[in-house]
């Protein structure tokens, strides 16, 4: 059956694949966006600015959708936005959510389960603290959460949470892994907190496509949220080395502190999967109810390298600027020893 889906800001990392994706599954796809990037061939386009209640109700207002994606919905007042609507009518209502859920949690307890995010919140930092911007968007985004439950039992639709780890793929304005690439294409020391022993877990945005049509289509999934996630958890020093070796290059993995960090002026962006707001939620339940298994990182890693080398022009990683004190701080590692 066509179905008539919606994706709520479908240009970008996330909402490119999933366009397509159910495009090639021969569904009707509008997308909703501010109309600066451009959409796969066959998609029609609606322009609004998600935070405008009047524009959006220009664009939607007595719209029906089989299913709509939201990418866009950050906190309570974002969803509400959307379902307050004149005459908008949701079938299936899919929120991309966050692991960040489950870290602003006052206990942490990796890798996390769906119940987690019902955990009791660590208080809030303050505004000038590293860990504020990270606490207000998983705070945000539960309270998005119970907003959708909410108003889809007011409006007689149906709710799907998808909480995601960090999302590689195609396209990444966040350049995290770029970070990663940058200095190992350079041939410098690479400076991991911890020597790179933390565990990671992500999502290959072609995967969470996938999961999207399959959720779109009918998948059994009676729960209220899913973690959707790669099945395996390499050590951060493991996925260096095999990004180094698809690069042809050797990894400089040099050990380090938060402390020496932050005592040469550096901070966190030196190695954006490090430290404590990289969550790893535990796919399992997906798996369970409606199937749904991530690709391994062996799988998804070699495409996304692919991916970004293949950029004609790659913004740097924000952090890579000050690369020259990295290798200076690690010159002053080796004159100690």
């Amino acid at each position: 059956m066509k179905l008539r889906a919606l994706v709520v800001g479908g240009s970008g990392l996330l909402g490119a694949p999933a366009t397509r994706a159910l495009l090639a599954r021969g569904h009707d796809v509008t997308v909703i966006d501010r109309g600066t990037r451009p959409l796969p061939e066959g998609t029609a386009r609606l322009i609004a600015d998600r935070g405008d209640a009047s524009g959006l109700a220009a664009a939607l207002a007595r719209r029906h959708f089989d299913v709509v994606l939201d990418l866009l919905a950050y906190d309570r007042s974002d969803v509400a936005r959307l379902f307050a609507v004149p005459g908008f009518e949701v079938g299936h209502y899919l929120l991309v959510s966050s692991g960040q859920v489950y870290l602003v949690s006052a206990e942490r307890r990796p890798p996390f389960r769906e119940p987690d995010a019902e955990l009791p919140i660590m208080p809030e930092p303050s505004e000038d603290a590293l860990d504020f911007a990270n606490w207000r968007y998983g705070v945000g985004k539960r309270e998005a959460e119970v907003a959708a439950r909410e108003l889809a039992v007011l409006h007689g639709t149906r709710a799907t949470a998808l909480r995601l780890p960090v999302v590689q793929g195609a396209g990444d304005a966040s350049r995290r892994l770029w970070a990663y690439l940058q200095r190992l294409r350079d041939g410098g020391p690479l400076l991991l907190p911890g020597g790179g022993e933390d565990r990671v877990r992500f999502v290959w945005a072609e995967d969470v496509a996938r999961g999207v049509v399959a959720l779109a289509e009918g998948a059994t999934a009676p729960a209220a949220a899913y973690n959707l996630s790669q099945p395996d958890e390499p050590r951060l020093r493991d996925l260096v080395s095999a990004a180094a070796e698809l690069l042809g290059v050797h990894a400089n993995v040099v050990d380090c502190t938060w402390e020496a960090l932050a005592a040469a002026g550096l901070d966190r962006l030196v190695s954006p999967f490090s430290g404590p707001w990289c969550s790893r939620p535990d796919p399992s339940l997906a798996l369970s109810d409606w199937g749904f298994e991530g690709s391994p990182t062996a799988r998804w890693l070699p495409e996304v390298v692919r991916t970004h080398l293949a950029e004609s022009d790659p913004e740097p990683h924000p952090g890579y600027a000050r690369r020259a004190v990295e290798c200076a701080l690690v010159s002053a590692f080796d004159n100690r020893t």
